[in-house]
């Protein structure tokens, strides 16, 4: 069979260049996600009203829900994707797309009936409680709204890197990020809709980037499609999918329970000391999530050479994903430990949080090497299809490992030990990716 000219970049082109190729345009993706969320973070707190900032932040594991039930379809479906693509098998490839689409879109619809039935339970399980519970219901129900277009933006945004499309995966993503930014001060200060305008704008953003997707696919792309009649596949494909998608998705599951877990563990605290983390977790994204995307962005190259058996140019992805990660960790986290007091008093003037909020911010980034590694570990699991150390690792970092460190530090330590959980997490996270990584070196 002859191979398709594209596969020159998974083949041939040299590492850095392919590396960046494919991971640039997921960067600058995230890089607008960032402003946004940075923005969406800037007006809430714009209001001055702690109660309302700590409201929204303890819906933050809603959010981070939707994404993990997205990364089910559109990792796994990107993981096994990439591996037939590596195989030449271009058809059953493209009917693991139009089944990981529409999934994503009946799950979503799903998530956001059970999410409405249960909205009070729900909420009062995140922490929410006397005038808190007032803006977190307002921000929650429009968010629980939107959950089938929340989900279904992260099966594109995986899959088009699968076809070397990284640039309209990076078109998408900046036209939905333009949207919610310009719709925040309109929903939340304009129309007066507070927490609710900001969820509004949250849901609208989406949609946005769901219609360019669908756009894209339908007209640049040739081995993706939206099309519903390519939507079914066998139980194997089906399977397959599952069996990274499900570790993967646990990843991000883990993420908001142990947001929830921290904010409860914080709320006896004040609601002060729960909008100061909410804000030093978004700064502390401002690196975080651009080592995620050059981590990510990397996963079709990786998985496309270990399918068709190229180890030696597998060993050299693998070391400039090291380098670039340690690269990152160092100088931006460095700049942000630094710049700490300026980068919170920006979203809230108000001493109690400046302070609360740059000790947890400093905290945050001692983790920022190990979560590089554990970036490494957890996507090379991935992509080459290991579904057991995927499963492992992604309920560790803020799943079993961050609550039992969280558990033991908090117990002994007090407020500091809540603080300094996350990075202890982070670093025995590493360890175990590490471990489990030299494990099967021999399958690499």
């Amino acid at each position: 069979m002859k191979k398709d000219n594209s596969n020159a970049l998974f083949e041939t082109t040299p590492v850095p260049r392919a590396f960046l190729t494919l991971t640039i345009p997921v960067v600058l993706s995230k890089i607008v996600s960032l402003i946004y969320n940075m923005a969406d973070t800037f007006f809430i707190a714009r209001t001055g009203n702690a109660d309302l900032v700590a409201g929204v932040s303890i819906c933050a594991p809603v959010f981070l829900l939707m994404v993990s039930l997205g990364d089910l379809f559109g990792l796994g479906g990107s993981s096994v994707m990439s591996r037939l693509f590596g195989q030449q098998k271009d058809e059953e490839g493209k009917r693991v797309s139009g089944f990981t689409f529409y999934g994503a879109i009946v799950t979503g619809i799903i998530v956001a009936a059970v999410m409405l039935l249960f909205r009070n339970p729900i909420l009062r399980m995140l922490g929410a409680e006397g005038s808190v519970l007032k803006y977190a219901g307002e921000y929650y129900v429009w968010i629980a709204l939107g959950a089938p277009f929340i989900i279904l933006t992260l099966i594109p945004t995986n899959q088009l890197r699968t076809e070397g499309l990284a640039n309209t995966a990076m078109a998408g993503s900046i036209v939905g990020s333009i949207v919610n930014i310009i719709l925040d001060p309109v929903f939340i200060f304009g129309l007066g809709m507070g927490a609710a305008g900001a969820a509004i704008a949250t849901v609208f953003g989406n949609v946005a980037t769901d219609i360019v997707f669908a756009v894209c696919i339908h007209k640049k792309s040739r081995k993706l499609t939206i099309d519903p009649r390519m939507a079914k596949v066998d139980l194997a494909t089906v399977a397959a999918v599952l069996a990274i998608g499900l570790p993967s998705s646990l990843n991000n599951l883990m993420n908001s329970l142990g947001t929830a877990l921290l904010n409860r563990n914080l709320v006896p605290y004040g609601a002060d000391k729960v909008a100061a983390m909410g804000i030093a977790s978004k700064v502390n994204m401002l690196v975080a999530m651009i080592m995620i995307a050059f981590a990510f962005g990397a996963q079709a190259l990786i998985g496309y050479n270990y399918s068709s058996g190229n180890k030696v140019r597998l060993r050299e992805i693998l070391k400039f994903d090291l380098l670039v990660q340690m690269a990152i960790a160092f100088v931006g986290g460095g700049i942000l430990m630094v710049s700490a007091p300026w980068m919170i008093r920006m979203f809230m003037d108000d001493p109690v949080i400046v302070e609360a909020g740059t000790l947890m911010l400093r905290r945050l980034l001692i983790g920022l090497p190990f979560i590089g590694i554990f970036l490494i570990c957890s996507t090379v699991f991935m992509s080459i299809g290991k579904p057991m150390p995927t499963l492992i690792l992604s309920l560790s970092r803020q799943g079993i490992v961050f609550a039992v460190v969280l558990l033991l530090l908090s117990a002994t330590m007090g407020y500091e030990g809540v603080v300094i959980a996350q990075p202890a997490a982070d670093f025995l996270s590493a360890l175990l990716g590490v471990v489990l990584l030299k494990a099967c070196k021999a399958g690499l």
